[in-house]
């Protein structure tokens, strides 16, 4: 007997669920749904979590499939190293994301305290610039402590300056790091053979490049005109 239209189901696409770092605002979630769309995901689910801890918890647990982190992110060797035979890495890649500025209260005339991202941004500015330095588990949290009153300025998102243009302005642009980001799964990627997606002709780019400057350099060449 042919099918029925009643009889007929349509298989919906799974939902992909993955981790990383909130709340809500934070480069993480940004780069994550930028992964999601590059790889042509429309169906998925972001948790947000505090901690990457508590994000390989819900890997480990299956209720996330994947956990997107920075590598730079000062959990990333824990993230590594405790879970080396449980948790793997699966992809990794790099963005840019949102641009960075030490941003500052109004009415303060000599900030005397700052709050930073440690260690992945201390090296961004000069932090001797501040008596106390406040570390944070992300910038969004900076930011929450800056309008509380709580420190005096922050290194966070240059936005936050134009959202809160009343409170906040811009002491120095730091801009946007290119940075490496990393996949993160239960299923070993690894089977003997290097995995990479590196662009061949960008490499004989860099590599043609270096030895034209080492030869400038060599004969004491600038390259500046």
């Amino acid at each position: 007997m042919p099918e029925s239209n009643a009889q007929r189901t349509v298989a919906r696409p799974s939902t992909v669920r993955f981790a990383t770092l909130g709340p809500s605002g934070t480069n993480h979630e940004l780069i994550t749904k930028r992964y999601l769309a590059s790889q042509g995901i429309e169906n998925y689910e972001i948790k947000l979590i505090l901690t990457f801890k508590d994000a390989i918890a819900l890997l480990l647990a299956g209720e996330v499939d994947h956990v997107m982190q920075c590598a730079v992110h000062p959990e990333t060797p824990q993230t590594l190293g405790e879970n080396f035979r449980s948790v793997f890495a699966i992809d990794c890649f790099i963005s840019d994301s949102q641009e960075l500025a030490v941003l500052s209260r109004r009415g303060v005339e000599h900030p005397e305290s700052i709050g930073v991202l440690l260690p992945a941004n201390e090296k961004y500015t000069d932090l001797s610039k501040w008596a106390k330095i406040v570390p944070f588990g992300s910038l969004p949290l900076i930011n929450d402590a800056l309008l509380a009153g709580k420190i005096d300025s922050g290194l966070v998102y240059r936005s936050y300056a134009d959202q809160y243009p009343e409170s906040l302005y811009v002491e120095e642009v730091i801009g946007s790091p290119d940075d490496v980001w990393i996949v993160y799964g239960r299923r070993r990627a690894f089977q003997g053979k290097l995995i990479g997606f590196g662009d061949r002709a960008l490499l004989s780019e860099a590599r043609s490049d270096f030895q034209t400057l080492s030869r400038e350099s060599a004969h004491g060449v600038s390259g500046k005109t």
